[in-house]
């Protein structure tokens, strides 16, 4: 069968010339691994901070204690000052500080309001956040629980001045990823986004290589003088290659880093094969428009690159300006991810997926039907210059 002949050809050229063998089958596993034991810890723990503490009372010691527990916060040095703090925060000692000022204890027995200082370095803006989380619930809490203690010791019946000290009750449910574990939040959709990218700078080669290797005649008398032959051929080789890389992924990588989710694989599988295809069927187009390989792979550096900072994962798309947006929009990765999020991530049936799969069966359709075109005509002139 023609298109197995083609298949098999391609086979041979991805195994065979390096630029191909290189970014289909060596750098994805390398990159695989070294994205997954970035985050291996999982979690950010242990942040240091400093304690800044004029007050020097049982309260404030019990609040240090208290921050001490936290997951996220070490203290590791005493302060006497704001000079102390910035000196530590430049050497790349501490994260921040908390500061408990004079006569905090006595001014909250007289039910005077007390301000207790956070600092952070804000320029390490996720660590910021989860000290400043962490220092929030505690400072609140031992608050709370410093009024609470003083109304009982008044005489003041115990629920009567615990709804006096917390009037409303806030609990708080964390889903689908409940432990803020970056493990599991970035891992998957750093290795699907470099998939993306290789995919499609492969992509862009398939056909303008055939030129920078003299086999164009070869190409078109292998194929029977088909594009649909050619494009199918070239498609099931590469997309067998990429189903490799998704194995890789789903049955090593995963479970080796404990990513291995019950019941999603076959559903990611489905979603990142409609990936794959329209990455394959951009690349197919990018190629025969550009003939020049340097050309070519400029425009598919400039187009895939930003793809992960534009498709929501770290900073949602509503939030960027219409022109951030619309960019996300014509790239296949956004699409992906939507989807992607709620099949992995929320572990939701695939039919919550079926519009972003919709999105890619147009990238497919178009990317795929303005190939055909473009090799059909350059079947023609090959024909008629031969």
């Amino acid at each position: 069968m023609t298109i197995l002949k083609i298949t098999y050809r391609e086979w041979k050229r991805i195994i065979s010339l390096p630029v191909f063998y290189w970014l289909l089958l060596i750098l994805p596993p390398l990159l695989f691994f070294f994205y997954a034991f970035i985050y291996e810890k999982e979690k950010v723990s242990d942040l240091p901070i400093a304690i800044w503490d004029e007050n020097n009372s049982t309260i404030s010691r019990q609040l240090t204690y208290m921050l001490e527990q936290t997951e996220c916060i070490k203290i590791t040095h005493q302060i006497k000052n704001i000079s102390e703090l910035e000196k530590l925060i430049k050497k790349g000692e501490v994260m921040g500080a908390v500061h408990f000022p004079i006569n905090m204890d006595a001014n909250l027995m007289s039910n005077i309001p007390v301000t207790v200082t956070l600092y952070t370095n804000a320029s390490a803006l996720i660590p910021a956040k989860l000290i400043y989380k962490n220092a929030a619930q505690v400072i609140i809490m031992g608050g709370s629980g410093v009024m609470l203690e003083k109304f009982v010791k008044e005489g003041m019946n115990y629920n009567k001045a615990m709804a006096l000290v917390q009037p409303i009750v806030l609990h708080t449910y964390p889903l689908y990823n409940p432990e803020y574990n970056y493990l599991h939040y970035l891992v998957p959709g750093l290795i699907t986004v470099v998939l993306q990218m290789l995919i499609i700078m492969v992509g862009v080669l398939i056909f303008n290589y055939e030129y920078k290797t003299n086999t164009v005649d070869e190409l078109i008398t292998t194929s029977n003088r088909s594009s649909i032959n050619i494009i199918a051929g070239k498609t099931l080789a590469h997309l067998t290659v990429a189903w490799v890389n998704f194995i890789l992924v789903a049955g090593i990588i995963f479970p080796i880093f404990g990513l291995n989710y019950q019941g999603v694989m076959f559903n990611f599988f489905i979603l990142f094969t409609f990936l794959v295809l329209a990455c394959i069927g951009v690349g197919f187009l990018i190629s025969l428009i550009f003939k020049d390989v340097m050309m070519s792979t400029d425009i598919a550096l400039f187009y895939t690159s930003p793809a992960f900072v534009f498709s929501g994962y770290t900073f949602p798309r509503w939030a960027m300006p219409w022109y951030d947006n619309f960019y996300a929009y014509i790239m296949p990765y956004s699409s992906f991810l939507d989807g992607f999020i709620k099949v992995f991530n929320m572990k939701l049936p695939l039919k919550y997926a079926l519009p972003e799969i919709g999105i890619l069966l147009i990238f497919i359709v178009v990317s795929f039907s303005a190939s055909y075109l473009l090799l059909k005509r350059l079947i023609k002139k090959s024909i008629m210059s031969a």
